[in-house]
């Protein structure tokens, strides 16, 4: 399959999904369909890395697997497991004998299968997205060599499973920790950051067009200072366009001090980030509390 035809085609196929690329960004979503490559995008949280992968979708018609990682995660959860408690009760059932029951219920009718086989396994163009993979333990990591190397999945009672589309594969990385050389190896890689202002109103407004040019551009000011602070969770694009969409549903029609005092917690979610804010910005919040 052909993901993009060229980096200009991968930039308006993005565009027309929602998605506002750069010209890195959209040459980098080329190169990894067309030399099949798996692509790790690393940066800050909330700069649209899960929604990359989620527009690569959108614009070729593909379906999204998804595996979430998390501390903990194992192979079971993330490649397959059998279904023990059915197995049991199929041999419960059976009259037949050990070795022909060891036979069938070894078979693919008592596979669970999880995301990383499932997308192997399937038959149309699928985007597998393997979120926030540096919350993963070592082992993980090392099965996820094995996956993306071959896009081939060995289990011993059936054989090996090669992927019958590769899929274009998305791994994503707050850098929590730094991930081994050998997966990245196995990857292209892009950083994303916070867009430019000027990009971030392109995005808020082809999201929340009844949004005014004026406070769009007043909103993404205000954000850029936030992020210039030390918080503990910098506002990310999505809750950018949630600000833009609460405001429209406020009828505010300009984003002065009071404004932002009273809708502050749609993009900042911590105590101490909304004083810090409220006391750097001089909102009236912070005002009132000098008072107390």
């Amino acid at each position: 399959m052909t993901w993009f035809e060229s980096p200009s085609a991968a930039l308006t196929a993005l565009g027309s999904s929602g998605y506002l690329a750069d010209q890195a960004t959209a040459t980098t979503a080329f190169l990894a369909g067309a030399v099949g490559k798996p692509l790790l995008l690393e940066g800050p949280a909330g700069v649209g890395k899960t929604e990359f992968a989620k527009a690569v979708a959108r614009a070729t018609g593909a379906e999204l697997i998804r595996l979430q990682c998390y501390e903990g995660l194992d192979e079971a959860r993330a490649l397959y497991e059998w279904n023990y408690k059915k197995q049991l009760l199929r041999i419960q059932a059976s009259d037949a004998s050990w070795d022909d029951a060891r036979d069938d219920i070894f078979s693919d009718e008592f596979l669970l299968s999880r995301p990383l086989l499932t997308a192997i396994r399937r038959p149309t163009p699928t985007v597998l997205l393997i979120d926030e993979v540096d919350k993963t333990d070592v082992e993980v990591e090392g099965l996820l060599l094995e996956v993306l190397s071959d896009f081939q999945v060995t289990i011993p009672e059936l054989g090996t499973i090669e992927a019958v589309h590769r899929p274009y594969v998305v791994l994503t990385s707050n850098a929590a920790r730094e991930l081994s050389e050998a997966l990245k190896r196995r990857c292209l890689y892009l950083y994303l950051d916070y867009p430019s202002a000027e990009r971030e109103r392109e995005i808020i407004t082809s999201q929340v067009p009844e949004l005014s040019d004026k406070v769009a551009r007043q909103l993404v000011t205000v954000v850029a200072r936030l992020r210039e602070l030390e918080l503990k969770k910098s506002p990310s694009i999505a809750e950018s366009v949630d600000w833009a969409r609460t405001l429209i549903a406020l009828q505010i029609r300009s984003l002065d001090d009071e404004a932002i005092d009273t809708t502050l917690g749609v993009v900042l979610k911590h105590a101490s980030d909304q004083d810090r804010a409220a006391r750097e910005l001089r909102l009236p919040s912070h005002d009132s509390r000098k008072r107390r």
